[in-house]
Formats: structure tokens, sequence, C-alpha cells
């Protein structure tokens, strides 16, 4: 892909990103699409996104496989990890080498390094005082990430960030912790559902959600109400 071409092709992914801002659209849609795009246009292997509950606290929300999703979930068991930091301070935290990373890391490093992970930048998605999560870019080889590309999560980030506090008052404050609280509900049902269609078709954690997804997308419903019918085998396919 040329410079051109991925440069097209970013510009694409905010134009879709952009349309998914309407009323009722999914959350968990929305960042899957984010995740799936910087690992398709970035110069990275992977990517996870923790999303802040009503409480303050980080769950993974998406993730582009198996591997980047138990290295976001070691971060949160272990309450420490680039994602935490960059969510605690609203800042981007760059680690171009994970074998260089400080000793209170330790479980992230040792996950990160044993899935073939050398180098991670967290990405925070905040709009002004405001940090609801944050995005982790992951790479199978140590360095450091060009600009180009750190300065398109952020703005990716910022777009999905801006999509989820879109129009949003005082008192709809309320109103977008309930969403992402939804949100993150969802997501423990989406996985429920990748369990079943991992176990009825005999396939993987991975193939059992681009199964989920493309029922999804090819009868027109939302990714949640289809996983939410699977598991309460109201849906079989």
């Amino acid at each position: 892909m040329t410079q051109t071409d991925r440069e097209a092709r970013i510009l694409d992914v905010f134009a879709g990103l952009a349309d998914t801002l309407v009323a009722g659209y999914d959350i968990v849609e929305l960042l899957q699409t984010l995740v799936d795009s910087c690992r398709t246009l970035l110069d990275v292997s992977a990517a996870g996104l923790l999303l802040a509950d009503e409480h303050g606290d980080l769950e993974v929300i998406a993730s582009t496989n198996e591997e980047s999703r138990l290295v976001e979930t070691i971060q949160l068991s272990a309450e420490a990890g680039p994602c935490i930091d960059s969510y605690t301070m609203g800042a981007v935290v760059a680690v171009p080498d994970i074998g260089d990373a400080p000793e209170r890391w330790g479980r992230f490093k040792h996950a990160a390094l044993e899935n073939g992970f050398q180098s991670t930048y967290a990405v925070p998605m905040r709009l002004r005082d405001t940090t609801i999560g944050s995005l982790n870019l992951l790479r199978t080889e140590a360095g450091a990430l060009n600009d180009h590309d750190l300065r398109a999560a952020q703005a990716l980030a910022d777009v999905a960030t801006i999509g989820i506090l879109h129009e949003r008052s005082m008192r709809a404050t309320e109103t977008t912790r309930e969403q992402l609280q939804r949100a993150l509900n969802t997501r423990v049902t989406i996985e429920q559902a990748k369990g079943v269609l991992a176990q009825t078709h005999d396939v993987g954690m991975e193939d059992a959600f681009e199964m989920l997804r493309g029922y999804a997308r090819s009868h027109q419903m939302p990714l949640s109400m289809v996983a939410e019918q699977l598991v309460q085998r109201r849906l079989i396919f």
C-alpha cells in the first residue's frame, strides 16, 4: 500500500466513523471499527481498547485478537501498565521497547513479551478534561511508532470519544455513564455468544467473533442484539 493510498483509506475510516454517529448507534461496533482500523492502517500488529465504567473502572471493550485482549486484561488485573497510566494521566504513554518497561509493569511486560509484542503505545480517549478510556497499540517489533501514525491514532481516538460524548449536557452526564455501562454489559454478552459459536461450530474465538459480526452485518442487526439472541438460544446459525 502506497502512502497516498494509506492516507486515502485513513480519510475513509474517518468518514465511516463520522457516519456511524447517529441516533441509536452501536458503541461496541464503533470501537471495534476503531481498533480494526488501527491494525489495518497503522504500523501496529494489534490494538485493544479499555473503556471506563460508571465507577471509573476500566474494562476491555474491543480488541483485534485474543492475544491483545489477554494483554489488556492482565494490565487490568495487575492495575498497572501503559493503558492504565494513559487513562490516569490523560496522555500518550510510549514504550518503544517493552523489555525496558518498569518493574511495576511486571505482569504486563511478561504477558506482552510472551505473546510476541515488543513495543506499545497507549493513547488516551479524551475530550478536554474528560478521559473515558485508552487505546493500546501493540507492535511485534521494538522501536518508536512514527509520528504520522501516532497522530492518526490520536485523531481516530478523538473522533470515537467525541461520538460517545456527543451532544451531552450536564443533565446528560448520567445518560452517558449509563450508555457506557450498557456497552460494557454488551461486551460480556458478546463474549458469551462467541463461546456459543466456538462450541457449536468448533472454531476459535476470533473466528467465532467474525461469524457473529458477519451475521449482524448481513442481516442489518445490531451486534448486541445478535449476541443476546444467541446467548438466549432465540437465534441459531
